[in-house]
């Protein structure tokens, strides 16, 4: 069995960043600009903002973060994008997940330019992604992606399950794994919480990547030996044995399945690492106009 280290790979990959940061600073004379929009006090929320404004400082991107109260109106916040969306000094921003119940995500997304969706999400992006033309691909399986390519994992004819549907993480993840791509070309089957004889999917499964967000729920008995897990789990329970008073979970069930496998990735220390390294790699291509003018 062999880790798969997110730690390792996002660090490796975020010195490559910087050097494409600092080339960018020296042709052109600015940095990379990400803009988070933070709305309400979202314990979850707060620490991954924080990270990425760190991690942007890290490579060596300028990082702004903007607040509301989670009082705040759809139409208040709605204005700020469209602002943000004409503001040429922004390469990039997000609007942090989840938000207040009065504000509906779906409109946030759309209202957000398609050329600084760095998250990913907007209808453009995905539809590009899935006629595999360049674009902003959603963060974390572009992260998992990233993961594979890095650790030259085989991937091509394999049978891969994805077990949870999501609009962020599991449809867009089965679209990546079966394009005509490296990595890529799988054999996909997406499954769910109404799958029938889930165990008799997942047991012919070379790769399984779980993003159903219930804890331990993929084990020993649904993996066959030699497979790769993807662990995307972020599955939150209150400890008093750690510094932030919660220990973190995955969706595998670690301890007894690793022992199976190729390859896996632990919670944490995997793929939550690499959906950063996948947004500073979004940002960077908005700032090089990459993927549009």
């Amino acid at each position: 069995m062999k880790l798969l280290d997110g730690k390792h790979v996002s660090e490796e990959l975020k010195k490559q960043i910087a050097v494409e940061a600092a080339e960018m600073l020296e042709k052109t004379g600015r940095k990379p600009h990400l803009v988070a929009v933070l709305v309400g006090n979202d314990g979850g929320s707060e620490t991954y903002v924080a990270s990425k404004m760190r991690n942007c400082e890290k490579v060596g991107f300028k990082s702004s973060l903007i607040r509301y109260d989670e009082t705040v109106t759809e139409a208040e916040l709605l204005n700020k994008i469209e602002e943000l969306n004409r503001d040429k000094s922004i390469d990039g921003f997000i609007v942090q997940l989840p938000l207040p119940k009065h504000i509906d995500p779906e409109k946030v997304t759309e209202t957000i330019d398609h050329k600084k969706d760095v998250d990913g999400f907007h209808p453009i992006n995905l539809g590009r992604m899935q006629r595999n033309l360049p674009c902003f691909l959603p963060a974390t399986p572009f992260g998992i992606m990233l993961m594979l390519e890095f650790y030259g994992i085989e991937t091509a004819g394999k049978n891969c399950v994805v077990i949870g549907r999501s609009n962020i993480v599991g449809s867009p993840m089965s679209i990546l794994m079966a394009r005509n791509a490296n990595p890529g070309n799988c054999t996909v089957t997406l499954t769910h919480s109404k799958t029938q004889n889930l165990k008799e999917i997942t047991l012919k499964a070379d790769i399984i990547i779980a993003a159903i967000g219930k804890k331990n729920f993929v084990t020993a008995d649904m993996v066959k030996n030699g497979a790769i897990v993807i662990d995307v789990g972020m599955n939150r329970e209150l400890s008093d044995k750690t510094k932030s008073g919660y220990k973190l979970f995955g969706d595998v069930d670690f301890d007894n399945v690793a022992p199976k496998c190729s390859y896996i990735t632990p919670v944490p220390g995997g793929v939550g690492l690499m959906t950063i390294v996948s947004l500073l790699r979004n940002t960077l291509s908005a700032a090089k106009k990459e993927f549009y003018n």
